[in-house]
């Protein structure tokens, strides 16, 4: 896969922060990033890291890429209500952190790592950056066989309000803006949400909030932002935090403001 376009150490960096924050965005229709802030920063996934575990499932499955019954209903779920249960069971299908170290191969990711050695069976402790994110995004628009980036992307652009664990995701891109968009989310360590555990590097402890996907007709600008706020940070204020970030950001093709109209 090409390196990102777009110069990452030459664009303004974005100004309102609600915490420790990552943020790429590319216009596909210029190739330029109009926003970024610490695009190499890791953060832990949490959900985003089932985009590469749906793609190492599909990898080898061309040319035609049809799926078992009982995998495509788990890799729906996965994508449009973020379940833990259906990750959790390609993660251990699929060989765990070396579901990770295949796609950084395959897609030349540069800040992306498999979970520390300390807590190997958690896939949302994969390190993950903003700039990894977009060419992830990439490679489903711009590479990928058609049929793998139609399964993927038309999942996304169906993301339901709440996740199968009943938190709302549809914080940051998707309160933002109304039109066409798509929506991989991640939330790590609110209550419910899955506590964090401490270990050295990677933050693991902060609470983390993440909102990724597309904007405008036909997929124009890929976004990412992670974030990460103060332990005990409720899930309201953190929501509330990312979705003003998101509504700051120069996001070509991006209708606002707007209310969702996804089911």
């Amino acid at each position: 896969m090409p390196s990102l376009r777009g110069d990452l150490s030459s664009v303004p960096t974005t100004s309102a922060v609600p915490a420790t924050t990552g943020v790429t965005v590319l216009d596909r229709d210029t190739g330029q990033v109009t926003e970024q802030l610490n695009p190499d920063l890791p953060f832990r996934s949490a959900s985003v890291v089932k985009l590469l575990i749906v793609l190492d499932f599909l990898w080898d499955r061309g040319p035609a890429y049809e799926l078992p019954a009982e995998d495509r209903a788990r890799l729906e779920v996965m994508l449009r209500s973020s379940d833990d249960d259906a990750a959790s069971y390609y993660w251990d299908e699929l060989g765990g952190g070396a579901i990770v170290n295949r796609m950084v191969r395959r897609l030349g990711l540069t800040h992306t790592t498999r979970p520390p050695a300390t807590h190997p069976g958690f896939w949302g402790y994969v390190a993950i950056t903003a700039a990894d994110t977009v060419r992830i995004y990439q490679y489903l628009l711009d590479q990928a066989p058609a049929p793998v980036g139609a399964f993927v992307m038309g999942h996304l652009h169906q993301a339901t309000r709440y996740g199968t664990d009943g938190f709302d995701q549809y914080f940051g891109i998707a309160s933002a803006f109304s039109g066409d968009f798509s929506i991989k989310q991640g939330w790590s360590g609110f209550p419910g949400s899955g506590r964090s555990r401490p270990s050295d590097g990677l933050d693991l402890t902060s609470e983390a909030l993440h909102t990724t996907g597309t904007v405008g007709p036909g997929d124009r600008a890929i976004v990412a932002v992670y974030t990460l706020h103060p332990v005990g940070t409720p899930y309201e204020q953190a929501y509330a935090a990312v979705t003003e970030l998101v509504r700051t950001l120069d996001i070509p093709g991006a209708p606002k403001p707007g209310v969702p109209d996804h089911e």
